[in-house]
């Protein structure tokens, strides 16, 4: 069969020959249609990510959408090395693919899921939103950012706060729910101000960011020691976009009711990320969520892996 086939960590894959999956006891046989070009799979393809396996030559690609061999449509994610899902082909557990509904096709489900995971995830099985909660999220203007503002909304909240560092971008995603906006293109001193003032009633937190943004961020947060305890705020940690490390005062800690926990391959369990994106894709249409979704042939995977085009690239065997 024809697959993306990764020779080197330190190159794009190439369109290549490689043997077609075997089924093994309690897998399935996927014919895949679409596969999104993510950055979990670009990360694992380079060797960069903490679920990265170390040997070649392997097929990247962690989910997608395809056919069972009866014909159903399905929504699949982790494949075994070294298959993946940038193939004609793959082999999963069947316990890590759910049937998706007929009413949003291959690539717009292929495109979102991972996004839509991601914040689904985070706000029901991490922080545990309930209806009317004040939601912040770091980093909004994404691919995974805007899907994030939707789903919050979708899931209850009361309130969105959206931050970023293209005004142009922010402004747009009053239309899909952002209440709020925070631009951080402000200096230090200005941004912390508006943080501050930003994170007054703030529930939840959804990080996307890391770095400079995130520590400014966790600052606001800090209580001032008053007699009465500061609010619960639960801060998930899902990307690093601006940053992997920050420096994080223990006052932050002692003097606030902050909650920090990470949302991700580890922290939920691969069964319940599978389960999750089933609900997340039926709430597809309800919801009115929106992705731009750009449909490239598999053959082309080695010119248009590096590329950063303004939409979200699916790959089509």
């Amino acid at each position: 069969m024809k697959a993306a086939v990764v020779h080197s960590f330190d190159h794009p894959p190439r369109y290549d020959d490689y043997a077609e999956p075997v089924a093994g006891p309690d897998e399935v046989l996927v014919r895949v249609s679409a596969c999104a070009l993510s950055q979990l799979a670009k990360a694992r393809a380079a060797g960069k990510h903490y679920s990265s396996g170390r040997t070649l030559d392997f097929i990247p690609g962690v989910d997608g959408v395809g056919r069972l061999v009866d014909g159903q449509r399905v929504y699949f994610a982790f494949p075994p090395a070294p298959f993946g899902a940038m193939a004609g082909m793959t082999k999963v557990s069947w316990k890590f693919c759910v049937p998706l509904p007929g009413d949003v096709d291959d690539v717009q489900i292929a495109a979102a899921a991972n996004p839509m995971m991601s914040s689904w995830a985070a706000l029901t099985v991490r922080a545990g939103i309930q209806p009317g909660e004040t939601v912040l999220i770091n980093g909004a203007t994404g691919t995974s950012g805007r899907l994030a503002v939707q789903i919050a909304k979708h899931l209850g909240a009361g309130k969105v706060i959206a931050t970023g560092r293209n005004r142009a971008s922010l402004e747009a995603l009053r239309a899909i729910g952002a209440d709020v906006i925070v631009p951080l293109e402000e200096s230090a001193e200005e941004l912390a101000k508006s943080l501050q003032r930003a994170i007054v009633g703030v529930n939840i937190i959804l990080d996307y960011l890391w770095g400079q943004p995130a520590a400014l961020l966790l600052a606001a947060v800090a209580g001032h020691a008053e007699h009465d305890p500061s609010p619960r705020v639960r801060f998930v940690q899902i990307g690093g976009m601006a940053g992997p490390a920050i420096t994080l005062p223990a006052a932050v800690l002692r003097s606030s009711g902050l909650e920090m926990m990470g949302s991700g391959l580890g922290s939920v369990s691969s069964e319940e990320l599978v389960r999750i994106i089933g609900d997340a894709a039926r709430a597809f249409i309800p919801g009115k969520f929106q992705i731009e979704a750009e449909a490239v042939p598999l053959r082309d995977v080695e010119s248009t892996w590096n590329t950063k085009p303004d939409r979200r690239i699916v790959y089509i065997p």
